[in-house]
This record gives C-alpha cells, structure tokens and sequence, in this order.
C-alpha cells in the first residue's frame, strides 16, 4: 500500500481488524520496522486525538515525529494552479510539498473542509494537491470528505464489543452549535458497508449524507423507529449535504439519551459536546465505548503506517 487517503484503501477490513488488535496485545513487536525512518504530521487544522495516537502509532514503529501546525507555524500555501500569487499565500503546494518530502519518509495531512464550496470540498483540494506533488506516502489524517483513520478504529471497537455475529448499528445525526463536516460519518458509513452488520441511518429531513456515498443503506428520519433494537448507536452532527454546509436544526430533540438507546453501545469519535450531542447519563454510562474508541485510534493507525514502512 502506497497511501492510505480513503476507507477504500482496505482490501479486507476483517483481516485488518484482526491485526490491529494484535498490535494492541503487543504494540512494540515492530519498533524495528520504523526505525530510520520519519513521519510529518501537518495539521491545517486543530486535533487532539489524532495528532497524539498517530504520533504514538509511529512511536510504537520506531520511527521519529515532525510535527507542524501549518496554519499557523507555516507561511499561507497556495494550492490552485496558475494563479498570481500577490495575495496572502506565500509558497505554493508544489514547492511545499516536493520540500517536506525531502525530510521525511511519509506525510500525515489534516484539513477541513470550507462547508461553503462544495465542489472544491469534494475534489479534496489540500489532500490531492499533497497526494500529486509529494514524492513520499501520504495519510489522510481527515480530509474534507472522509477520515479513513476514525472509520478503520469505529470498525476494530465494534468488532471487539459486538456479542452476536451481526449486530444492529445506528448512526444517528445527532445537533450541534454550529455547522460541521461530513467526513466523519461518510467514512462510519463506508466502513459499515464493508462489515458483517445490520446498518442504518437516522437522520432529520434535510440532512442526508452524500447519496454516492449512503448507496442502499436505509435512511430514518425517525430517530426512535431507527434505534429499536439497536446494539451500537454512533452519534455524530454534520451540517446539510442539499443545502451545503447549512444548519437546519438546532433543537435537542435528536440528543441522545439513556431512554432511546436502551442497552446500546454508544460511540462518538470526540470532542463532543455534552447534553447537545448526548446526555451525559450515556457518556459516563457502562456502555458508553468512547475513551476505548480513543485508544483504538492508536493500532489503526499503527497498522496504516506498518503497511506503507513495509511496502517502502
């Protein structure tokens, strides 16, 4: 494997699961692997999980960390083509990027998306522009349409807690405060698709996800009818996909609750935001699994890194 850019990047995410949780009984069984070699992580945008488990992920293979908050360490890059550049962008992506490459064996980019220009969003400008001008793999850290990483983890702690062979999952939009990105639950979904599981979609009318992307997964626009029975209810806001990056609801009749879940495991990739998204009777709740999906965010991407070190 060259990069991992997308949920797709998985041949089999059974096999993969199982040796991500290998990596978890022994997460030190290939420092050798990594070592001499070094990843650059460039975030264009804020994180905490997954800058520090990606950067423990390479740890735990050996390798060194460089790490650089680009908008704000870095001189404003430029990413269209042919354009003057007598604005506020400084360097342009070929030059940043063929330079990075220089320094490092692989690259690690997150950057979000605009929410205003939808085309540019899908064409995954920032994550494309790396993936033509580096000289080195590139890993999407979350892009403006996906996070392959979150999806890969979401996948190892449902298989790890699931108690029948096919469970029922749920992911429920859920509201928010402001307006956020669909990558998140484009790539649950995209993961779902690829397992063993009775899957479905709640959300309100006006905030289906990318249809290129649901394809024949069921979609409730009632939440209650879409939980019954559920054994994993993952929550997550994401503004309007029609009305692109609009907010059409913000009341808290969608939050979750201990009352519409039942016995449910609860996810959510974090940060979230406590009695909006979800009450906290389910975050401190015994089935709630989201400080386990956390650490699960380090052997996800432990294994991205070890199949790109073995294929350099």
């Amino acid at each position: 494997m060259k990069n991992y850019t997308h949920i797709n990047d998985i041949d089999n995410i059974n096999s993969w699961i199982e040796e991500a949780k290998a990596l978890k009984k022994n997460p030190l069984q290939d420092i050798e692997l990594g070592k001499n070699k070094t990843l650059a992580l460039l975030f264009f945008n804020a994180s905490l999980r997954t800058r520090l488990s990606t950067q423990k992920a390479a740890l735990n293979l050996g390798m060194d960390t460089i790490v650089m908050n680009v908008s704000g360490d870095a001189w404003g890059i430029e990413f269209e083509d042919g354009t003057v550049m007598n604005g506020t962008t400084a360097e342009h992506v070929k030059e940043a990027a063929a330079v990075v490459s220089q320094y490092c064996d692989v690259i690690a980019i997150r950057a979000f998306p605009t929410l205003t220009d939808k085309e540019r969003d899908k064409n995954e400008v920032v994550l494309n522009s790396f993936i033509k001008y580096a000289s080195v793999p590139i890993v999407n850290m979350e892009s403006a349409t996906s996070h392959p990483l979150q999806g890969f983890t979401d996948a190892i702690s449902i298989s790890e807690n699931k108690t029948k062979k096919k469970p029922k999952v749920v992911l429920s939009w859920a509201p928010h405060i402001k307006a956020l990105p669909h990558a998140v639950g484009n790539s649950f979904v995209q993961a779902m698709q690829k397992m063993d599981v009775e899957f479905v979609i709640a959300n309100p009318e006006g905030y289906n996800l990318d249809p290129k992307i649901t394809k024949e997964t069921p979609i409730y626009h009632n939440q209650e009818e879409a939980l019954k029975d559920a054994d994993f209810v993952y929550a997550k806001n994401w503004s309007s996909y029609d009305e692109y990056g609009k907010v059409l609801k913000t009341d808290l009749d969608w939050m979750i609750t201990n009352k519409k879940i039942g016995d449910a495991k609860f996810m959510h990739c974090l940060p979230v935001r406590r009695n909006v998204v979800v009450a906290d009777e389910v975050l401190d709740g015994e089935n709630s699994l989201v400080i386990e999906q956390s650490n699960n965010r380090t052997f996800a991407a432990q294994l991205v890194l070890k199949k790109i070190l073995e294929n350099l």
